[in-house]
């Protein structure tokens, strides 16, 4: 099996022997980089291609890596690319990252690409959630993050919503507190208008100096076990190595620190790691692979040796590049602030044009407001004139009104004497009609009880008729009596009674007599009460609208008629009486005359209206 893959190496090698290039692509934070390489080419070659292509002195912090399998390898440097592990697959993928992280990147980051590359591959690591950060740290991150990309803040460009398509938190943080994105947005901007007049240097520098105070920051993490066989993780970073439990990679339970580490080695995949201090334990714990060891000592011996140059004398170079990257500071610090005080005195420019345009819209308007008003008043001094034209024809007109008003006020004078005389008048005839009414009044309550008496009269009479027609009837009833000395015949041919009816004919001045009675009754009768005028004639309307409400069918009689024709009835009955007496029998006079009222029906069919008077 060994020589198959020997020789399937070999067959690799002729191919690209023949070849003499191979293609790689180089994976930047920012951009992808494509070489065609010698197959002579080590990895130390491949690296400074790429160093120069990006402009990048500070070479000790990067390095090339690839993925291998299940796990990722570093290229190393002194050995040539196609002889490594690396991917046979063309073009070949390399991850060009920073391999170690500088304990004060301040201090340390000399270059601004470097430091612009480092910004970039924290700013990943922590969104990624491979460096725990907390809300508070994450939301200024985020805000330094922004102006780094966009620069200072400006409310005119920088509108509510411009980060809405930016990744600029961790999931995790966002879903700790139940904030919607504009909330997010809201806190990361009111940061980032805090940090105005900063370049993009400075707020990446910044978004370093607070990431590298980060538990997680450049620490690189392996699964190992101690000899017990418990699970730990293995830390290496720029101080030192520590030691972690599987759950929490924030607090280590112990450290081992560059300076007090005497020697470390392994041996297949046990690790050890000896103190400087001959009397502390040997610390040993073993990996899941053996290319596991091989990557923490390589890990290992690039931190170690950054930590001792870092606290040596810099080098020539360095120093070099450390004066350079002065006289690039000051010379873009005194770029910035000349464009500083340029961009102030653009600034107060265009404040004084803006200024002048709005002092000179300010006096055309008030230049237009003058015309406007000079127009204006030439037409209210036209108005005015109009007016005063209008007033002094209103004048004469109100002088003429006046003396129409002074006329008209007399008149109303006098009209309001007359009125006072007239209301004096009415108020006096008021009395008087109110004093009517109380005699009206008190004549109506005599009148009903007169009503009343002539009820109980009428029912009296009724009483006297039937007892009269009993009378009458007796006395029809009997023979005639005719005296023995005068004939049958003798009798007055104008007086005849029979039992069926009676009639009486009176001579010519018993009639003027009755007539005269009867119209002296009706004149008693007829007479007004002193002080009511106008009660009788009410009554007697009232009369007149009962007898015209009667039915039309029957003979209608007045109380006045009524009267009359019961008075004539009894003078008729009292001269029957009073003949019969004389020609017949003064025994039947005798009878007669005892009768103290003789009432004879009323031939009337209104019984409401009729009255029998005694």
């Amino acid at each position: 099996m060994a020589s198959a893959f020997a020789a399937k190496m070999g067959f690799n090698s002729l191919m690209r022997k023949q070849a003499k290039t191979f293609n790689v692509r180089i994976s930047t934070m920012e951009s992808d980089l494509e070489f065609s390489c010698e197959v002579k080419w080590k990895g130390k070659d491949l690296f400074d291609l790429v160093c120069r292509t990006l402009g990048l002195r500070e070479t000790w912090f990067f390095g090339l890596r690839y993925n291998i399998k299940d796990t990722v390898a570093w290229l190393k440097m002194d050995k040539k690319v196609l002889d490594q592990e690396v991917p046979k697959e063309e073009p070949i993928t390399f991850h060009f990252l920073a391999k170690f992280y500088p304990e004060n990147a301040e201090e340390e980051l000399v270059q601004d690409i470097t430091q612009h590359l480092f910004f970039l591959q924290v700013k990943k690591k922590i969104l990624d959630e491979e460096i725990h950060c907390p809300p508070e740290a994450s939301v200024l991150l985020a805000s330094y993050a922004v102006h780094a990309e966009y620069g200072d803040y400006d409310p005119a460009v920088h509108k509510p919503g411009f980060l809405a398509e930016e990744e600029l938190l961790p999931k995790r943080v966002i879903n700790l507190y139940q904030m919607t994105p504009e909330m997010w947005e809201e806190r990361i901007t009111a940061c980032y208008a805090e940090h105005r007049g900063r370049t993009r240097d400075e707020a990446e520098m910044e978004y370093l100096k607070i990431a590298q105070d980060l538990d997680m920051y450049g620490v690189n993490y392996f699964l190992i076990r101690n000899k017990k066989g418990t699970d730990l993780l293995l830390g290496v970073d720029a101080l030192g190595l520590h030691i972690y439990e599987p759950d929490n990679k924030l607090t280590p339970k112990c450290s081992f620190p560059w300076n007090e580490i005497r020697n470390i080695s392994y041996s297949d995949k046990e690790f050890t790691i000896k103190p400087l201090d001959k009397k502390a334990n040997v610390f040993k714990f073993n990996s899941s692979r053996l290319r596991v060891n091989k990557l923490i000592l390589q890990l290992c011996i690039g931190n170690h040796d950054l930590f001792m140059r870092r606290r040596r004398v810099d080098s020539l170079e360095v120093q070099q590049m450390k004066a350079q990257a002065r006289e690039e500071r000051a010379r873009k610090q005194v770029e910035r602030q000349r464009l500083q005080r340029e961009k102030q005195l653009r600034e107060e420019a265009e404040r004084a044009r803006d200024e002048l345009k709005r002092r000179l819209i300010q006096l055309q308007d008030e230049a237009h407001m003058a015309n406007e008003a000079l127009l204006r008043s030439e037409q209210t001094a036209d108005l005015l004139a109009e007016k005063a034209q209008i007033a002094e024809e209103e004048a004469k007109l109100l002088a003429q009104k006046a003396a129409e008003a002074e006329t008209e006020m007399q008149r109303i004078k006098v009209t309001a004497i007359r009125g006072q005389e007239e209301r004096r008048l009415m108020e006096q005839k008021m009395l008087e009609a109110k004093m009517v009414a109380l005699k009206m009044a008190e004549e109506s309550e005599r009148r009903a009880k007169e009503a009343e008496q002539l009820k109980q009269d009428l029912l009296e009479a009724r009483d006297s008729e039937r007892r009269a027609k009993n009378k009458l009837l007796e006395i029809t009833s009997k023979a005639v009596y005719v005296s023995p000395g005068l004939a049958p015949d003798s009798m007055p041919q104008d007086v005849s009674f029979s039992r069926e009816n009676l009639s009486f004919d009176f001579k010519d001045t018993d009639m003027k007599r009755l007539s005269m009675e009867i119209e002296k009754e009706n004149l008693h009768y007829r007479a007004p009460s002193p002080g009511l005028p106008s009660l009788r004639n009410f009554k007697q309307q009232s009369c007149r609208d009962e007898d015209e409400q009667l039915p039309r069918t029957s003979s209608i009689c007045t109380p006045g008629q009524l009267k009359r024709q019961i008075t004539l009835q009894g003078f008729m009955v009292f001269f029957l009486l009073k003949n019969t007496v004389d020609k017949k029998t003064k025994q039947k006079n005798a009878h007669c005359l005892n009768l103290h009222q003789i009432f004879v029906p009323c031939v009337c069919t209104n019984k409401n209206a009729c009255l029998f008077l005694h």
